[in-house]
């Protein structure tokens, strides 16, 4: 079951950043919402554009990380099958480090698109990818809350 969620969850990230290459230019943006737009920028650093710009050696020590990072994660995922929440976080983690491990493999960049802002103010642009890794870091501190909690 975690490698289809794995596999849905990736594809998604893909099919997203392949329109957005099909549909809009670099620095392209169009309005979804009022606080939402698509907007594509290229990203040479990691979630939210941090460590951004730091040439080709940072491109492929970012890949090898992340390989490390997923073989880490789906060695969890393995051996946590009995926590159902734990085991769906890692692998939401695990398939947003694909996503943009792919696109750093094959483009020398990550993808972005989502554009948050609120009038003037912009959230660092991100992608599919970074939410499903932004939301599996919540499910996993949200579990190790109510386990300690429970604990008590």
């Amino acid at each position: 079951m975690y490698y289809i969620n794995f596999l849905v969850m990736v594809m998604l990230d893909l099919i997203s950043k392949k329109w957005i290459m099909t549909h809009l230019w670099i620095g392209e943006s169009i309005s979804v919402f009022p606080f939402i737009s698509f907007t594509y920028v290229l990203n040479s650093g990691i979630i939210f554009g941090f460590l951004a710009g730091k040439g080709e050696t940072q491109r492929w020590i970012l890949s090898i990380i992340s390989i490390m990072v997923l073989l880490i994660l789906f060695i969890i995922v393995q051996s946590n099958k009995s926590k159902r929440l734990s085991s769906i976080a890692y692998t939401m983690i695990a398939s947003g480090a694909f996503g943009n491990l792919f696109d750093r493999v094959m483009y020398g960049f990550v993808i972005d698109f989502i554009d948050f802002h609120i009038d003037d103010w912009h959230w660092p642009t991100f992608n599919l990818a970074d939410t499903e890794i932004c939301i599996g870091i919540i499910l996993i501190t949200l579990e190790n809350i109510i386990v300690r909690y429970n604990n008590r």
